[in-house]
């Protein structure tokens, strides 16, 4: 930012009785002749009154030396005793000022761990708070706008729907097929070490199958899905908005969270039940390898076992929970992309966040429902 006069000139600094008159061009050019006679000026005379009619060209660098000159905390008052400026040079040496004070006041500020932590802590709570809040907000916003478009079928996007089908559903089986095999292989391993101790390793089959079918198979799931699609709908929503694809969208007066939202909603909520089933049924069949090779427990005897121990509610409990797990992951991950700010950083920080806010929310709401559960006798 820099303001050329007609007649531009080396910058210089005179004092004419208690007054200090900056004249020519304080510029970056300048700098370091105006150092120098900065620092040939009496200390004494820095208080002294300023006149600024007669400066020529200004830019950055210039006014920081007549910060250091008039004092920051003066400068930010300029508009108060130097009201004849023009308002653009105004704003320069107002907004330079501002901030050197902050600067200086920032430095000068004692040290208070203590309080300077709580603080930080109330901040992060403060945070919180109002992002629970606006995920309340965006949740009723999806829920009304799926009611609304409900009955009138017309408006269902169900090209996008399937498309998003395709990409959390389909493409996400082998993975999520391959990591309960997995898993289910470990819990049985573990299980059978320390059953081993106590003759009953005839109750790891027991083990893996209410694992698997309460906990472990929705839950991992439902974790892939926060870091594989919820991710996903965040980039893309975020893009959309860095290139004003939204804008162009509410322009054109059709609702984003109808077009954009509610597909990738309703796609997670199809999906995950049937990758919970997936899982359960991968992690079940990793146990019985293990029970086949470790434990001498035939598969006829696995299945025997599961169709005389294990009731049917334990299956119904594990997959109620997929809905409400899909509802929140695609809502935190579609509000995280309406919430980038434009550049690519904030993308990567949303991106981010909706993966770590996905599965916090998915493991808390698990843990609360196993206490439900289990107080319920279910």
């Amino acid at each position: 930012m820099t303001e050329r006069p007609a007649h531009p000139s080396a910058g210089t600094l005179l004092q004419e009785g208690g007054t200090l008159s900056p004249r020519g061009d304080w510029t970056l050019s300048h700098y370091a002749a105006l150092r120098r006679e900065l620092g040939r000026c009496p200390r004494h005379a820095w208080a002294a009154a300023i006149d600024l009619t007669g400066l020529g060209a200004l830019d950055t660098a210039g006014a920081a030396l007549l910060a250091e000159l008039v004092g920051a905390q003066r400068l930010a008052e300029i508009d108060r005793w130097a009201p004849d400026l023009p308002a653009t040079r105004r704003a320069l040496l107002r907004t330079l000022g501002e901030a050197m004070a902050h600067r200086e006041s920032s430095a000068l500020r004692p040290s208070r761990p203590l309080i300077d932590t709580l603080a930080r802590t109330g901040q992060l709570v403060e945070g919180f708070w109002q992002q629970q809040r606006l995920l309340l907000g965006f949740m009723g916003q999806v829920l009304a706008t799926l009611a609304a478009t409900a009955w009138r079928p017309n408006r269902w996007r169900l090209t996008a729907m399937v498309a998003q089908l395709h990409q959390t559903g389909l493409n996400a089986l082998p993975i999520v097929a391959l990591l309960t095999f997995l898993v289910g292989a470990v819990v049985a391993f573990l299980g059978a070490t320390v059953l081993r101790d106590f003759g009953a390793t005839i109750y790891t089959v027991n083990l893996v199958a209410f694992a698997f079918l309460r906990e472990f198979g929705v839950l991992l799931a439902a974790i892939l899905l926060a870091g594989r699609t919820a991710s996903a709908f965040t980039a893309q929503l975020g893009a959309m908005k860095a290139n004003e694809e939204l804008d162009a969208i509410r322009t054109l007066g059709i609702d984003p969270v109808e077009v954009l939202v509610l597909p990738r909603v309703l796609a997670m909520m199809l999906t995950l039940p049937i990758l919970s089933f997936v899982g359960m049924l991968s992690g079940i069949l990793g146990g019985a390898l293990v029970c086949l090779l470790a434990l001498d427990i035939s598969l006829i005897q696995f299945l025997a076992i599961l169709q005389r121990d294990i009731p049917l509610n334990h299956f119904l409990v594990g997959l109620a929970k997929a809905p409400l797990f899909a509802f929140l992951v695609a809502v935190i991950g579609c509000l995280e992309g309406f919430k980038v700010s434009g550049s690519a950083q904030s993308v990567g920080e949303h991106t981010t966040s909706s993966v770590v806010q996905s599965i916090f929310v998915v493991i808390l709401l698990d843990a609360v429902a196993a206490l439900f559960f289990m107080e319920m006798g279910w």
